[in-house]
């Protein structure tokens, strides 16, 4: 008797299913020793990343740790009521959202400039050197560089104060006035991570065709038309990837380094989500209130990265995805 289309179908399905199972499985015994190696990496987002997200339950419950999560007090939206309508929201999310701002317009760019001028570079040593002495600042740690900041910059024994004062001007107070501290958080991050930030982008510019550059030659180009006619083209992609990777950070602003920073003088402008959470739920244990604000925070850069990812593939680029 001959089988229907139906059952020809259905077996065809099955064998095509179980041939693509026995092609994985022969995939993963042929490169046993490289996914061996990238077991420590799964492990380490499964136990610090995905395990803990189940922690976000306490969001919606009066959590107490003696009743643990099944027993504590379910309640809503109720923390996320209290944080919205709270008197201090507004002036977290100004404050967050400037100081992203201002590195995002200045800080971000700065990795790409650096890296187009030290690939003009010709005298290889010469090069090194600079590249030596700019990535270096990465390598502090916050509390170096807050130590720094206020050896340069106190307005009582500052290097910087000190020599305003013996050219016969008024101190100024670079670290108690809240106008200058936003400036001084963007500085910090550009002088810090700039040089850093150069590594992926000329690891991008070394991977430009260098015919590229010998036809802009043949053309007329000199050494500024080829910087932005083929270098910054060829490394477009991966600074919107990099740009994409940024918005979905836009809700931390680096909670070390804004910490380290604030002084009464300056809390009305130093205060962000991530000082407010450590100050109500480490201090206060307020554990289900702050957990709202994180989750508050995640859902925001969520929705940041996948909005921009969308618009870049709306544009022709490749995005993330």
């Amino acid at each position: 008797m001959q089988k229907t289309w139906l059952e020809v179908g259905k077996v065809n399905k099955q064998t095509a299913g179980k041939t693509k199972f026995q092609l994985a499985v022969k995939d993963i015994l042929r490169d046993r020793y490289l996914y061996l190696l990238a077991v420590p990496g799964i492990l380490y987002f499964l136990i610090f990343k995905y395990v803990p997200m189940g922690g976000i339950l306490i969001a919606f419950q009066d959590y107490s740790p003696y009743q643990g999560f099944l027993h504590s007090k379910w309640v809503g939206l109720e923390n996320f009521e209290r944080f919205f309508l709270g008197s201090e929201f507004w002036n977290l999310f100004r404050n967050t959202m400037m100081i992203s701002l201002l590195n995002l317009v200045f800080f971000f760019p700065v990795p790409i400039i650096v890296s187009l001028l030290l690939n003009e570079v010709r005298n290889m040593k010469f090069k090194t050197m600079i590249q030596s002495i700019v990535y270096l600042p990465h390598f502090f740690s916050w509390v170096i560089i807050a130590g720094m900041t206020f050896l340069l910059f106190s307005r009582t024994g500052g290097v910087i104060n000190n020599v305003v004062a013996m050219m016969g001007f008024e101190k100024i107070d670079f670290l108690t006035n809240p106008n200058y501290f936003w400036i001084m958080l963007t500085l910090q991050s550009i002088w810090k991570e700039a040089g850093w930030g150069t590594v992926i982008f000329l690891a991008a510019i070394a991977g430009t065709d260098p015919a590229l550059y010998e036809a802009s030659k043949m053309d007329g180009a000199n050494r500024l038309h080829q910087m932005w006619y083929v270098t910054l083209p060829s490394i477009r992609n991966v600074v919107i990837t990099l740009l994409i990777l940024r918005l979905g950070q836009v809700m931390d602003v680096g909670f070390e380094q804004v910490y380290l920073m604030t002084s009464s003088a300056v809390s009305s402008v130093s205060d962000v989500f991530e000082t407010y959470v450590f100050r109500m739920g480490v201090k206060n244990g307020q554990f289900s209130f702050t957990t709202a604000v994180g989750l508050f925070k995640s859902v925001v850069a969520l929705i940041l990265v996948v909005s921009t990812n969308w618009l870049a593939k709306k544009f022709g680029e490749d995005g993330l995805y």
